[in-house]
């Protein structure tokens, strides 16, 4: 059986067509047949809270807690759409919540599993934006909002993200190579999976003369992108809309 990988869905009423094709692929027999389902991150375009009562995250709970109701694990680890994503949705969805940066054995061998954001460290403006945000205070501030406010919120927030990655240069959106060996050497790993940047690929390297491996995951705004893990090895496949 295989271990398969998503990331960077970004699911948003103004793209259905994806979101059936997620609740498609998680009915498929490949989901169902496997050892587990890892999410790693913006699973939806912006998560505004547990209470949202829009019809969107309750379709995303179905279709998940389907899958944990037949059997495989699901885990989810929160990128930077999807940070206020909290216990009681992952609960009622069937999800079990990932800190970023875990080490989980995946087909018998070590494996760092990050959402990937952390790892841009030479985009400076969205690693502070990124601390901002991450922190409980301003969490919490934000969650006592209203839905409507919360809203307004998110959709300011997503047209600064478009203006910040238009004027800035796609080399400093990436992840740094120092900052891919540091995180696997900390977590004592040769090979390192995650998301964010929408480069899907597998990338082979030595780290500290040994052979490792970073496989990136697709984003899912044209097309799906899943990645199947194997005691045979690991491949990255598109998903038809």
């Amino acid at each position: 059986m295989a271990t398969l990988f998503i990331s960077d869905l970004h699911l948003d009423p103004s793209r259905p067509s994806i979101t059936a094709l997620f609740e498609h692929y998680l009915g498929s027999e490949e989901v169902r047949q496997a050892d587990a389902l890892y999410i790693l991150g913006d699973l939806v375009e912006a998560w505004i809270g547990d209470d949202d009562d829009a019809e969107l995250p309750q379709r995303i709970a179905a279709a998940t807690r389907a899958v944990n109701d037949a059997g495989v694990p699901v885990y989810f680890m929160a990128g930077n759409r999807d940070f206020l994503l909290g216990p009681a949705f992952a609960e009622r969805a069937g999800m079990r919540l990932l800190d970023d940066g875990t080490v989980h054995e995946i087909q018998g061998r070590p494996t760092l599993l990050m959402h990937g954001d952390v790892l841009c460290t030479d985009d400076l403006a969205y690693q502070a934006v990124r601390q901002q945000v991450r922190q409980p205070q301003w969490q919490a501030q934000i969650l006592a909002m209203p839905l409507d406010a919360r809203r307004a919120l998110a959709a300011r927030a997503r047209e600064d993200s478009k203006a910040h990655t238009g004027s800035t240069m796609e080399s400093i959106m990436d992840v740094h190579a120092d900052a891919v060996a540091a995180a696997m050497r900390h977590a004592g790993v040769t090979r390192l999976i995650h998301g964010h940047t929408h480069r899907p690929a597998v990338h082979d390297f030595e780290l500290d003369g040994a052979p490792a491996q970073r496989i990136v995951l697709g984003d899912w705004y044209e097309q799906g992108s899943v990645l199947s893990v194997t005691p045979h090895g690991a491949s990255l496949r598109g998903l038809a809309v």
